[in-house]
């Protein structure tokens, strides 16, 4: 989604000043407007390099002062985007070579504006990676969102993460536990060493032995040479145990010896090797169960579970998908494999999914929409079908019910309410798609203030911040 930045204007005329300012304010933007191409050197010398800065050049700009200006923004550091404003009825196409990365003519719609903004967006990250002004995406150290759960796991890990416990990270598959564990290492004063992931589920029981702690030349058929195992490789650093739950009854009993004393031997080897390694496992499995069904030891579920950390599924922290989006959009973009940006009726629908794949699923999806619209804007009708079903389910549910009428609480009184459809009624998206639509209208009536639209509803402006961010809005978007 957009961020705030700055548009420059070049232009004399007043109504175009007037419709293209009104239009930058209300979507977040600051703008500026001259006549003279004397003041946009000025203009260009003090932007705000975190800001994404735009030039639009009016139509009325002389031919010969079109050529100053271009010469002027070619020079810039960083160079502004620049587009240009053209005449009713003339080709919005542009030259191969042609200094402008848009045009535009007035009136212009929300679509093609927020497309010409993307593109400056675009354009201002990549001046800015060039001059080594971004600072690098720490994604897999980072876990992202606003919402309750996630700030108390935050907290969790920042207690525990400087520690030697063991953690045990436990939730459904694609929840980010692999995330937690890198978050975990990198935070403590093992971060200098090696972190070292273990798939303990993908790897045949009568080969983790080998993996976990080597082996000597000719233990088996195929040792051909020595090999470390995963507990040297981790020396002093974090190893990373994803689904514990797989592992068998014969492996957990030699884990369960390296926990407790701090020692193993390779396959094939009598000499007894020491270990420091702090160790991290995690799980989609309930061990619990596993140990009434005598599929995983007590003792070692007890060893591992010193410090549990159990992550959410997406579904119950939906207010935290709009913040995910933009931070894996910023991930394809740094790894150069594309961008693609969502309307707030994109995120919306997003909200309203279930999401059994987690935040692995919302990922690929989020690569998917990069592929199908390549830095392009996409809106809910563009989303596969399943991910627009519940947005669908909520538009239908913000539609008014009909009336029927109760006692009321007066003696012979009478009142006239919502009738409950006979087939029931979703409650909580009933309740979402009326607070949207008032917000909505509040948004409208204040000329989309938040400040005002927050007067209007009775509530603090901070609050409805948060509950635009939970329904994917930006001020101005809507």
């Amino acid at each position: 989604m957009l961020h705030g930045g700055c548009v420059l204007l070049v232009d004399g005329d007043e109504e175009r000043i007037d419709y293209l300012g009104s239009i930058f304010r209300f979507l977040s933007f600051d703008f500026d407007s001259t006549g003279s191409i004397n003041q946009v050197k000025k203009h260009l010398q003090k932007q705000d390099e975190e800001s994404c800065f735009s030039v639009i050049v009016g139509p009325d700009v002389p031919e010969s002062e079109r050529s100053k200006l271009i010469q002027m923004v070619e020079q810039a550091d960083p160079k502004p985007a620049l587009f240009r404003v053209s005449n009713t009825g003339e080709t919005l196409e542009e030259e191969s070579g042609s200094p402008y990365i848009g045009a535009f003519q007035l009136p212009t719609r929300y679509e093609i504006m927020v497309n010409h903004l993307h593109k400056a967006q675009l354009f201002h990250e990549h001046q800015m990676a060039e001059r080594g002004g971004l600072r690098p995406l720490e994604l897999f150290r980072s876990l992202s969102g606003n919402s309750r759960a996630t700030r108390r796991i935050n907290k969790m890990i920042e207690q525990v993460a400087d520690t030697e416990a063991t953690v045990l990270v436990l939730g459904e598959s694609g929840t980010g536990k692999e995330v937690v564990a890198r978050k975990l290492h990198y935070n403590s004063s093992r971060r200098g060493k090696a972190f070292v992931p273990v798939n303990c589920g993908a790897i045949p029981a009568d080969l983790l032995e080998s993996e976990l702690f080597g082996h000597e030349q000719g233990a088996f058929t195929g040792a051909i040479s020595s090999r470390q195992g995963r507990f040297e490789l981790a020396e002093g650093g974090t190893l990373f145990l994803d689904e514990i739950g797989d592992m068998s009854m014969p492996m957990q009993v030699k884990l369960l010896r390296v926990l407790q004393e701090r020692t193993f031997e390779r396959v094939g080897s009598s000499k007894t090797m020491r270990c420091n390694v702090r160790i991290i496992a995690a799980t989609h499995r309930n061990l619990e169960e596993a140990i009434q069904k005598e599929k995983f030891r007590e003792d070692l579920y007890y060893r591992l579970n010193v410090f549990p950390i159990e992550m959410p599924p997406l579904r119950d922290r939906a207010e935290d998908i709009p913040v995910l989006v933009n931070d894996l959009i910023s991930r394809i973009e740094k790894e150069k494999r594309g961008s693609v940006r969502l309307t707030p009726g994109a995120v919306m629908a997003l909200t309203q999914y279930r999401w059994p794949g987690n935040v692995r699923e919302l990922a690929n999806l989020i690569e998917r929409l990069a592929i199908l619209f390549p830095y392009g804007v996409v809106d809910a009708k563009d989303l596969p079908e399943k991910f627009r079903a519940g947005y669908t389910a909520l538009s239908d549910q913000s539609e008014e019910l009909p009336q029927v009428s109760i006692s009321g609480d007066e003696p012979q009184s009478v009142i006239n309410v919502s009738r409950l459809p006979h087939e029931g009624i979703d409650l909580k998206a009933h309740l979402s798609a009326m607070e949207l639509d008032l917000i909505r209208q509040a948004l409208d009536e204040s000329g989309g203030v938040v400040a005002h639209a927050a007067k209007r509803l009775k509530m603090r402006r901070t609050t409805l911040v948060e509950k635009l961010r939970k329904y994917g809005l930006q001020r101005g978007q809507e």
